[in-house]
């Protein structure tokens, strides 16, 4: 039997009747637009992540954009992030105007190298973008440490760290503002595109509140150029399930990690190193490879899904390969070529994971 990489479908069956009542009562409430899933969504966030305001937005990528819009973030300025990462964290800094100034990863975390990010600060500098990449927190002290000495704002770029912590402290509130998405398949995912911000600050929260909706806080008054970005009632109503599991679902993946870890003896193979500070989340279990499309062809052909996160690197992709071509990331295009996601999830039975692993090993020599 296949042994998919994500089973959405199987996650959303376990809790279908919890998820149809919560949708059909947001459906009778007549409510669509805000309402009591809403609040509740982001009353329960905010408590979960012990951050003290949650304010929901449309998607991952506003969700940034609506951070460093609520920073004043302009044109010209200049935001500090990874070079290895989805390419929604620079989208968000390109679409005000700004500058990303792209800093190399680390090559066994693949979080942004903090050794590397002063050497790239200058007077246009407003912002840093750490990434919790894979579901892997960042080096957030060295982070904080860095943005005041040089007195920069903080965006937590968190799509994939749901539920992971930092010194026993869950990703949520170490930065001036966290962005989240709920796309489908992240450890809380909605049925459909969905986002969040978090933040301990008050102002910054009703700022990122007024800017997701159009700009106003009282219909018809528009106090700031905004855009409309809110979060669906019926993606809140789903969230407010599924935030439920997510501990539990948390805790099988790192099961599956940690066996993982313990039992691939692949020599091929170069498993994720971990920051001693932090526990994941692991939204993914990525590998390196030299023989990486080998072995994604191999496993592929014993009916093992894997996937690539990224194949192209920011900064080769067409939309920015002119303005990068100078730069030397050879870090990131290593990592692009090398990379390899193993199935990992809630959808996954232990059985499951010994055939993945016996694959693997089956290879070694």
């Amino acid at each position: 039997m296949p042994i998919k990489f994500l089973d959405l479908k199987a996650t959303h069956n376990s809790i279908q009747e919890e998820i149809q009542d919560a949708i059909f009562s947001t459906l009778n409430s007549g409510v669509y637009i805000g309402g009591d899933s809403i609040d509740e969504f982001e009353a329960s966030y905010a408590s979960y992540l012990n951050s003290k305001y949650c304010v929901g937005v449309g998607n991952g990528l506003d969700a940034i954009k609506l951070s460093l819009m609520a920073l004043d973030i302009k044109e010209g300025d200049e935001v500090i992030v990874p070079s290895h990462t989805f390419i929604a964290t620079w989208l968000a800094v390109s679409s005000l105007g700004a500058v990303p100034v792209a800093v190399e990863p680390d090559i066994d975390s693949y979080s942004i190298d903090v050794s590397k990010i002063e050497r790239v600060i200058s007077e246009k500098t407003k912002a840093i973008i750490p990434v919790h990449l894979y579901g892997q927190p960042a080096d957030m002290d060295k982070i904080i440490k860095i943005a005041k000495n040089h007195a920069l704002y903080i965006v937590e770029d968190a799509a994939q760290a749901h539920g992971a912590t930092y010194k026993g402290k869950k990703i949520g509130s170490h930065g001036d503002l966290v962005a989240w998405s709920f796309y489908p398949g992240k450890n809380l995912g909605a049925i459909g595109d969905a986002g969040a911000i978090t933040t301990n600050n008050k102002d910054l929260a009703e700022k990122v509140r007024i800017l997701g909706n159009y700009g106003s806080r009282k219909k018809y008054i528009n106090e700031a150029k905004g855009i409309n970005s809110r979060l669906d009632s019926i993606q809140a109503s789903v969230l407010n399930v599924k935030l439920k599991y997510l501990d539990l679902w948390n805790k099988q993946r790192r099961t599956i990690a940690r066996k993982y870890l313990e039992e691939i003896h692949n020599e091929q193979l170069n498993l994720p190193s971990k920051i001693s500070l932090a526990e994941s989340a692991w939204h993914i279990f990525p590998v390196q490879s030299k023989s990486r499309d080998k072995i994604e062809k191999k496993l592929g052909n014993k009916g093992i899904e894997t996937l690539i996160h990224y194949p192209i690197p920011p900064h080769k992709q067409e939309i920015y390969s002119k303005e990068f071509s100078n730069n030397n990331l050879k870090i990131s295009e290593k990592i692009s070529n090398q990379l390899l996601s193993l199935p990992i999830g809630p959808h996954l039975s232990i059985q499951d994971v010994e055939i993945v692993i016996k694959a693997i090993n089956s290879f070694s020599k």
